[in-house]
């Protein structure tokens, strides 16, 4: 790693963290695994477990080093929907709480989960929840549910919690207060689609979703990636509350999806990756850890030490898009998540930046187009750069030192939905 990549962690960890909810969480993008976006439902304890175990694995090497992927951050192995019995519980009729507001674990598919999260905890891991839940959402709205959902993660002895926008349950301040009374840190995402969002004085969780739900489709990757701009422009996506297109799709296909999930090439998967990258998006994988094949293959991948240096840093703005191709425009597929949110067309090259410790620039240049495309990057167009300085370039993909320009830098050919990374620095 580069001395100027080796700075970023550092930066990033001593920055201040202002106007987000006061729980010492997410001070860089979080980072773990979910299980959604490759197993939808069909999750149970064993399942859960075994992803626990794998992303503890130190069997693969990163820099000449073994390494596990939590060594590298990815800690947070977390629950997603269908851990619920679904009936109608008392006299109110709940979903899956019963008539104290309690949430029912299905037994059979979770039939301990204190032993779950015990485990996770033994392997130096945190594990995570997840509430207000679409399969067999609950109308519930009063407090005996918050309380009961809140009461359930400390018994269970959970860490983070995804609160998702289904069920009634929707008053994420109530769910922070309530948190930050039991005197025990919980990592908050905001799942409400891009429905519920901060403003310059509220941001009652750790990270919230800009967006629907994502799939394991180049398209949906951008289309997803385009609702992370108006909040970098804004200055409301920052320490402590990130903005967040979804999870990562790489290695995912044939998902919950079904035909909207068939998968990235490997070079979709890179640059999808690295855009989550450099708008400091939350980086939670979603592949099964435990097929050798597919872990191989997207090891290089997440992995990029980096490329995560970039995720970390934090110099002022989260990063996002400086120049793109104008009217020359690409036409995505249509979404089907919940949102209904629908991606149109989107420029057919991107130019994205991020400051990264007050001289050094990280940019993506991203060819969204169905064609090769030759790409010229001039200093000036770069926020924070100027045209008369000679700046040394590295190629965060390549691991190499590309040397030193001044005025522009061009690369020729670039491959369909591929994209150069580069970090840029004064000479």
């Amino acid at each position: 790693m580069s001395p100027t990549l080796a700075r970023l962690t550092a930066a990033a960890a001593s920055a201040a963290v202002a106007l987000a909810i006061d729980n010492g969480k997410g001070v860089t993008p979080p980072m773990g695994w979910r299980s959604w976006n490759l197993f939808g439902a069909n999750v149970n304890q064993g399942l859960i477990e075994s992803q626990m175990s794998a992303i503890a694995n130190r069997s693969r090497m990163v820099n000449g080093v073994a390494t596990s992927l939590c060594d590298l951050g990815y800690c947070d192995v977390g629950l997603d929907d269908n851990w619920q019995a679904c009936s109608k519980y008392g006299p109110n009729g709940y979903s899956y709480h019963d008539a104290n507001g309690r949430p029912v674990v299905n037994q059979q598919r979770f039939p301990d989960f204190i032993a779950m999260t015990t485990y996770a905890h033994s392997l130096g891991l945190t594990s995570g929840w997840y509430g207000n839940n679409c399969i067999c959402s609950d109308h519930c709205t009063g407090p005996e549910c918050y309380q009961g959902d809140v009461d359930a993660v400390m018994d269970y002895g959970f860490d983070s919690i995804k609160l998702d926008g289904c069920g009634g349950e929707r008053d994420l301040t109530l769910y922070a207060d309530l948190f930050n009374q039991t005197g025990k840190s919980i990592l908050i995402e905001n799942c409400h689609w891009g429905g519920t969002v901060p403003n310059a004085t509220w941001c009652p969780w750790n990270y919230f979703r800009s967006s629907g739900d994502i799939r394991a489709s180049y398209d949906a990757v951008v289309g997803n990636l385009q609702t992370t701009i108006q909040w970098a422009k804004a200055g409301l996506s920052y320490p402590g509350c990130w903005a967040y297109p979804d999870m990562l799709e790489v290695g995912c296909q044939h998902g919950p999806g079904g035909p909207s999930d068939p998968g990235l090439s490997y070079t979709e998967a890179r640059t999808h990756f690295n855009a989550w990258c450099i708008v400091s998006s939350p980086l939670i994988l979603s592949h099964d850890m435990t097929n050798d094949t597919v872990s191989d293959e997207v090891w290089p991948i997440i992995t990029n030490t980096e490329a995560l240096a970039v995720s970390k840093a934090w110099a002022g703005m989260s990063g996002t898009v400086f120049k793109d191709s104008g009217l020359d425009t690409v036409v995505l597929a249509t979404s089907d998540n919940k949102s209904g949110e629908k991606h149109g067309a989107v420029p057919a090259w991107q130019y994205f930046y991020k400051p990264i410790d007050g001289k050094s620039v990280a940019v993506l240049l991203m060819n969204h187009a169905a064609t090769t495309a030759n790409f010229v990057l001039n200093f000036a167009d770069v926020p924070g750069l100027d045209g008369t300085t000679s700046y040394k370039l590295r190629d965060i993909n390549a691991h190499a030192d590309l040397g030193s320009f001044t005025g522009t830098w061009s690369i020729n050919n670039v491959a369909s939905h591929d994209a150069p990374f580069v970090l840029i620095t004064p000479a």
